[in-house]
Parts: C-alpha cells; structure tokens; sequence
C-alpha cells in the first residue's frame, strides 16, 4: 500500500483544513486508518484512527471536538476535517494504514510522507 497525504498548509488560529491520504497499489477497504502528528523537537503521537468499515472511530484527547477522520472506500481517501485549529496543533501529520492497529504507531505497517500543518497565532 502507498499513502500519499495532501492538504497541509498555514492557517490562522481559530480556522480548519482537511488532509487527504490517498492510497495505491491495494484497496484500503479492509485496513484501518489513522493519522500521526510530529512536531518539532517531538515524538510522532496518536491523533485519530478509524477502522476499515468506519464503524469505530477514535482521537487524542487533544483533538477531540475539533477534529473528524473519516474515509472514503470506494475512492481509497482517508480525511482528516480539523476545525478551530490551535498553534500546538502545528506539526506534520501522518497517515498509516494497517490490518489491525487501531492507536498504537508501531503497529501500523504503511505510512504516508506526511503533509505539513502550521497554525499561527
């Protein structure tokens, strides 16, 4: 599976972007998704997953309210809607794909180049 993860870009605090993860080479129906973030000076952390059928969804506490994953099967898109966007929610984001992960990162098997988000105060 190849993901390629769009959307990033700068924006003012208070306003929304949505990222993209297109993936290739393989169906994503039957994988879970999920996006990371890193930011500078920082570990990769856990923002958001959803299982393949999309029947389960789950975020950071931090992001909770403000973002929504979601997926498009029959175009093979992961999204990510983030609203009210804060500057710690500054970083690159990440998507991963995987039969069974769920939160945990070193479970995921494929991952994107990461999309850069950058909010202003």
């Amino acid at each position: 599976v190849q993901l390629q993860a769009s959307g990033g870009g700068l924006v003012q605090a208070g306003g929304s972007l949505r990222l993209s993860c297109a993936a290739s080479g393989r169906t994503l129906s039957r994988y879970n998704m999920g996006w990371f973030r890193q930011a500078p000076g920082k570990e990769r952390e856990f923002v958001a997953s959803i299982t393949w059928s999309s029947s389960n969804t789950d975020y950071a506490d931090s992001v909770k309210e403000r973002f929504t994953i979601s997926r498009d099967n029959a175009n093979n898109t992961l999204y990510l809607q983030m609203n009210n966007l804060k500057p710690e929610d500054t970083a690159l984001y990440y998507c991963a794909a995987d039969r069974t992960a769920i939160r945990t990162m070193t479970e995921y098997d494929y991952w994107g180049q990461g999309t850069l988000v950058t909010v202003s105060s």
